[in-house]
């Protein structure tokens, strides 16, 4: 858990430093804030297609979907370090991306083999800390290196501790045994497309990502455009949203087992929504805007680690299939953000934030019918 849990860190680093340092990316690269959304749409709508590679962690074993994952993210991290450009840039976020949503959904389906439903929470809760740890540790780290050395600093870093974790899960994982579910991909997907639970649990992940992803793609320039911060203090700013988030992690492990998952799932797009419509008045500060930020990461990340020890419970005969198909999810969700926040945002940081109230909404009404379904 230990291990998982640190490779995550790493991975996520990779994945979320993009979005404070957006700006210094655009100007590093010499484009736009539009343009460079695109290469993040890109990752995101690969990322949809990774239930087609990560669904191979059962019927090939839970060890091999890892290394899978794992190779590919050691190899899109070295891109940029060999063609340091926009498309270098972008098929390194794509790969790295794609490495990290095939390895996540083995880690997950490794884990529902081996731990209770009624005390999966807390488990699964423990390894989401690698996605807080990520804006705690990992992207301030990012930023230093940043401002010391140039935009592309991070990636040879990234590399090599890509060749690390492929050496390190080799030595650590046990050889998988023969995988008990013998189905062919198409029929693991048939099964969550004719699951009715499975495909309510999906629309959640997919609207509440879109929510999340509208904020989170804008709010390195937002805090640029308001207060004139620079890297570090940018840095900083997401060293708050990690807090909030390893906050929320440690919510999920004390509470959601106890509360039941589709109320905590209520529970966190309701404080969620609350948090966005408070945004833009807190906002008129400096320390107003990072205490809104820190409540809207809060209760998002509090809502996603809910939902996902619920998904691994929908249909276990397919599981890894399913967690593949709840991270294309969040990518979908995350693609639909990231093309809606700077188009929103030329109407003000007011309208992003409804566009991310809408969507919770229509995530409320998923919850409620996937309550009923799941009693």
């Amino acid at each position: 858990m230990a291990a998982f849990t640190v490779i995550r860190m790493i991975f996520n680093t990779l994945h979320r430093m993009v979005y404070p340092f957006l700006a210094i990316f655009a100007r590093g690269l010499g484009v736009d804030l539009t343009t460079i959304s695109y290469a993040l749409t890109a990752r995101s709508v690969v990322g949809t297609v990774g239930p087609f590679a990560a669904s191979v962690a059962d019927r090939r074993g839970r060890r091999f979907g890892m290394l899978f994952g794992a190779t590919l993210f050691m190899v899109g991290a070295a891109v940029v370090v060999f063609w340091p450009s926009f498309p270098g840039l972008t098929i390194s976020l794509v790969l790295a991306t794609l490495g990290k949503y095939i390895f996540d959904p083995g880690m997950q389906a490794y884990i529902g083999d081996r731990v209770p439903y009624e005390q999966r929470g807390r488990t699964m809760a423990i390894t989401e800390f690698g996605w807080s740890l990520a804006f705690v540790l990992g992207v301030p780290l990012m930023g230093f290196l940043i401002a010391r050395n140039g935009w592309m600093a991070p990636f040879p870093l990234m590399a090599v501790l890509g060749v690390l974790i492929v050496g390190g899960l080799t030595w650590m994982l046990p050889k998988d045994q023969l995988a008990p579910n013998r189905n062919s991909s198409r029929d693991n997907f048939r099964l969550v497309l004719t699951s009715l639970p499975a495909l309510t649990g999906l629309a959640i992940g997919v609207l509440a990502s879109a929510a999340n992803e509208q904020v989170n793609l804008v709010f390195g320039v937002w805090l640029e455009d308001s207060f004139g911060l620079q890297i570090a203090a940018l840095g900083a700013a997401s060293a708050v949203i990690g807090i909030s988030e390893l906050s929320a992690e440690g919510l999920v492990a004390a509470f959601v087992d106890r509360l039941g998952k589709p109320r905590a799932i209520a529970l966190g797009l309701t404080v969620n929504s609350l948090a966005a419509l408070a945004l833009p008045w807190l906002g008129r500060t400096e320390f107003g805007a990072l205490a809104g930020l820190f409540f809207f990461y809060i209760s998002f990340e509090f809502t996603i680690v809910s939902l996902l020890p619920l998904m691994t419970e929908l249909l276990p005969s397919a599981r890894a299939t399913l967690m593949a198909c709840t991270v294309a999810a969040f990518s979908l969700g995350r693609a639909i953000g990231a093309f809606l926040a700077p188009r929103l945002y030329t109407l003000g940081f007011l309208a992003v934030t409804l566009g991310a109230i809408g969507f919770n909404l229509l995530a409320f009404v998923a919850v409620s019918r996937l309550r009923k379904e799941h009693a």
